[in-house]
């Protein structure tokens, strides 16, 4: 961690960069790959003029050939993303709204997360996939032909299931095949509705599983198409009462998963402890694209204030541990990004960093740690299906028990009712001493006050006045004449 703090100069300066593109697809299948007529297609049965392309960063390389195809069948100005989003997988609709773009064209990978403001198009990249192998491999982890089994895939291999579908199911008549939703995006639609009385539809992480009358998930086991990634721990860690089997597409390697997400759990667990034990929490915004981020963010504000906790409000982009660092007077952050994104692991930051689900366990006290676990924020949001609504002002009194990690006597909950009412400073903490009389704390006063180092001391009066010399030039790593005697 400390090449995080500190780095040899010239090894700044001559460093490179290696950018390797994720498609073996030679430059002339450009217009097969990256679906450039579907793309002109939209843009002028839309009439829009400016268009964003965001490209992850692996596929920038082909962002210019891309652009030029394009430009050769619409009269759109075309922009290109240059910057690194948090996430490459969300729409940056932000960036796009900069340049004042109609549209977004999103390449690549992609969460799937709803977004709201701009026409949306997504262009998967088509990786290969042995269709042979691959319903080989179902056929032997699953020799039951009437398993019960959810097949779920990257998107980067949506191209190729419905053959893999015609393959398997005239032998396993109880296989159900997830559909991507899309429904937020032009040029797709959303399969029919399910009338009354039919089988129930399960959406989950921009999947659309319809099962049988009278099933759930849990009677289920789960086949997986792709790589290892954020897609399958994120399902794991959702459904983790549900056996998982994956195919990798890039090795034809198949196996049946083990329980180790268990042990994922145990990991989150103990970063509940710590939030629960925290008396300052940092929200980290890490999306601008993913719809209701600003309704979850004004949840959570009010959960941990009705904890008697502080909070603090970070938009930072790509998280690293020395910019976490510069904030020491945070104990927890909280982090608001896509379920991709979300599931962090805190072991190289200084402080643990939870998602909104896990502050919620450590806030709310109406919500408790079960084995269902939510990755995705928006199912947190009133009307969403593991909303659990706060208990009202007059509930919200102190309430103590023992911290599971230091041993202490720990309290939870507003100190009093007029300390639940909010101050006019929306910065400070209301606190009730022994004399009965209010004090206003400001907790990142308290942290600096009680620091060996507090900054340069200014010493107004004190410092003789002295006629100003010119300074040193160059950049801050390599100051021209540095290490040279005067």
């Amino acid at each position: 961690m400390t090449d995080a703090f500190s780095s040899n100069s010239d090894a700044v300066l001559q460093r490179g960069v290696d950018v390797t593109s994720g498609s073996d697809a030679p430059l002339e299948n450009v217009e097969e790959q990256y679906q450039i007529k579907r793309t002109c297609d939209f843009i002028n049965n839309n009439g829009f003029k400016k268009v964003a392309l965001q490209f992850p960063d692996e596929v920038l390389v082909h962002s210019v050939p891309i652009a030029t195809e394009i430009e050769k069948s619409t009269s759109a100005k075309l922009f290109v993303l240059g910057d690194t989003s948090y996430g490459s997988c969300c729409v940056d609709e932000v960036a796009a709204e900069h340049v004042g773009a109609d549209c977004i064209v999103h390449y690549g990978r992609a969460c799937l997360s709803p977004t709201t403001r701009l026409p949306l198009i997504y262009v998967f990249e088509r990786r290969p996939l042995d269709l042979e192998k691959c319903a080989a491999a179902f056929r032997e982890l699953y020799p039951d032909t009437q398993s019960h089994v959810v097949v779920l895939y990257d998107v980067n291999y949506a191209h190729a299931i419905d053959d893999l579908q015609a393959l398997l199911t005239p032998s396993y008549p109880n296989m159900v095949v997830s559909s991507l939703v899309l429904d937020h995006c032009h040029g797709h639609s959303e399969p029919p509705p399910v009338g009354p009385g039919e089988p129930g539809v399960v959406r989950e992480f921009g999947r659309r599983c319809v099962l049988k009358a009278g099933l759930g998930v849990r009677d289920y086991s789960v086949f997986f198409v792709g790589p290892e990634g954020a897609v399958l721990r994120n399902f794991m860690m959702t459904w983790n009462r549900v056996r998982f089997s994956t195919f990798q597409p890039a090795t034809s390697a198949s196996r049946a998963e083990s329980p180790a997400v268990n042990r994922s759990l145990m990991k989150r667990y103990y970063a509940i402890e710590r939030a629960k034990d925290a008396g300052v929490v940092g929200i980290l915004v890490g999306t601008l694209g993913v719809a209701d981020y600003l309704a979850i963010i004004t949840q959570l504000k009010e959960t941990i204030r009705r904890a008697g906790k502080k909070s603090y409000m970070f938009a930072m982009g790509k998280l690293n541990v020395a910019k976490l660092a510069n904030f020491q007077e945070i104990d927890v952050f909280v982090l608001i990004a896509c379920p991709e994104n979300s599931l962090l692991e805190h072991g190289d930051f200084y402080k643990p960093v939870v998602t909104p689900f896990e502050m919620e366990v450590a806030c709310n006290r109406g919500r408790e740690w079960s084995e269902d676990y939510v990755t995705d924020f928006r199912n947190l949001l009133p009307g969403g299906q593991n909303h659990v609504a706060l208990g009202s002002e007059l509930e919200a009194g102190e309430v103590t028990d023992v911290s599971l990690i230091t041993g202490a006597l720990r309290k939870h909950g507003l100190w009093s009712e007029e300390a639940a009412v909010p101050s006019e400073d929306p910065s400070s903490l209301v606190l009730r001493n022994q004399n009965l009389t209010v004090a206003q704390t400001h907790t990142a006063a308290s942290y600096l006050a009680g620091r060996s180092w507090q900054g340069l001391e200014r010493k107004l009066g004190e410092t003789a006045v002295t006629k100003a010399v010119e300074g040193r030039r160059g950049i801050a790593i390599a100051y021209e004449g540095e290490g040279k005697s005067s």
